[in-house]
């Protein structure tokens, strides 16, 4: 077994490495430098209605922000922390909400946007507004507090409202509530109609960032951006799988095992490969013409050969096949030039002798395969004319 690759081994062994190399290229090239641009509430989007601009602001203004991407029920103690569940993508579980709501009677506070943000608070009155929540309006403050003296007005797209007549304190309201605060247990609950104020976009209308920092409370508080509801759940097992090491890792395996496999092709029993022996025919030929030269059939040779010439010849000429050679011959004059000798050799295969030699068997058999070739009796190549 030959310990070092082959030629081939070696030139299938480059050109998988230039593949894999070519492929991590492109792959950097694609992605490297290419932002997040979903249009959801979360923090890794840079859309307009992403939220990556209040997450770095807050991250770079000192205050204690973090996201929060487990499962709810491993919401640590509320006291002192604001969670924020911005227009989360799915519904809660009886176990999340039972989660947020463990996190609020321990003394957090939550705020929450949208319809579907009002689906994780222990108590709702909302209704879906999507006629006035076509276009941004300016909404004014109602109730006096420290939240509405940080902004008089804030801006949003009013896609739901909270129902009249409940105890939640309404803080920003047009006919109907849009911002409410109410407590619960030990801590506090606010609910925004959207989450515009703290989105790329909404964020830089007037007021909407100052709502935004007066609505977290104290500048101390640890602040849980919940990422969880927009599908970013980090356990052991997705945290390992969503790794960009996980990705190289699968090429250089793939990368291992071309290798492993273009060596192990060597590794096996080596196996001649069949060689076709062109002596085979050859050895026929010799044994079939030893068998007629021992039993002096020279004579049955030209026969055989003749009356294939002969039946090609009429079928060429159109005539029968028991045709007289005399007949065949004078067509064969009229359609092609033919040397004197044509006739003679006719009439010999036609009246064989039995005690014919070798060599005039060999002559006759030779000019009738000469003749034929002329005319292309055996050939499917359109006829040409054949000159002496």
């Amino acid at each position: 077994m030959p310990g070092r690759l082959t030629p081939g081994d070696r030139r299938l062994f480059l050109v998988s490495g230039g593949v894999f190399v070519a492929l991590i290229a492109i792959s950097a090239v694609l992605t490297g430098g290419a932002s997040n641009a979903t249009e959801l509430a979360t923090t890794y989007s840079a859309g307009s209605r992403g939220a990556k601009a209040a997450f770095v602001f807050l991250d770079e203004s000192g205050y204690r922000v973090e996201r929060f991407e487990q499962a709810y029920r491993e919401l640590p103690n509320g006291e002192g922390a604001t969670l924020i569940i911005a227009d989360p993508e799915s519904a809660p579980t009886i176990e999340d909400r039972a989660g947020v709501r463990r996190f609020i009677e321990d003394g957090g506070r939550v705020i929450a946007t949208g319809v579907s943000g009002s689906l994780f608070l222990p108590e709702r009155h909302v209704q879906a507004d999507g006629v006035s929540g076509i276009t941004w309006a300016r909404i004014p403050a109602v109730s006096p507090s420290a939240i509405t003296r940080s902004a008089a007005a804030i801006t949003m797209a009013p896609q739901a409202y909270w129902e009249p007549g409940t105890t939640a304190l309404p803080l920003y309201a047009d006919d109907n509530p849009r911002v409410v605060q109410y407590r619960f247990g030990a801590g506090e609950v606010m609910w925004w109609a959207s989450a515009t104020p703290l989105t790329n976009a909404g964020i830089r209308e007037a007021g909407n960032l100052e709502f935004f920092v007066a609505s977290l409370g104290s500048p101390a508080a640890r602040i849980l951006w919940d990422e969880s509801a927009h599908g970013h759940v980090r356990t052991a097992s997705t945290s390992l799988i969503r790794s960009p090491l996980t990705g190289l890792a699968v090429q250089v395996s793939i990368f291992a095992l071309a290798i492993l496999f273009t060596f192990s092709r060597r590794s096996g029993p080596l196996v001649p490969p069949p060689v076709e022996r062109r002596l085979s025919p050859l050895e026929f030929v010799r044994t079939l013409g030893s068998l007629y030269q021992r039993a002096g059939a020279a004579p049955v040779a030209v026969d055989i050969a003749y009356q294939r010439f002969r039946f090609a010849l009429a079928v060429r000429l159109g005539m029968a096949g028991n045709a007289p050679a005399a007949d065949l011959e004078r067509a064969s004059r009229e359609r092609w030039r033919l040397d004197a000798q044509f006739g003679d050799v006719l009439r010999a295969c036609e009246t064989l002798d039995p005690r014919m030699t070798a060599s005039e068997a060999l002559r006759l058999n030779r000019a009738l395969y000469d003749y034929a070739a002329a005319m292309q009796l055996y050939s499917k190549r359109p006829e040409g004319e054949i000159k002496n």
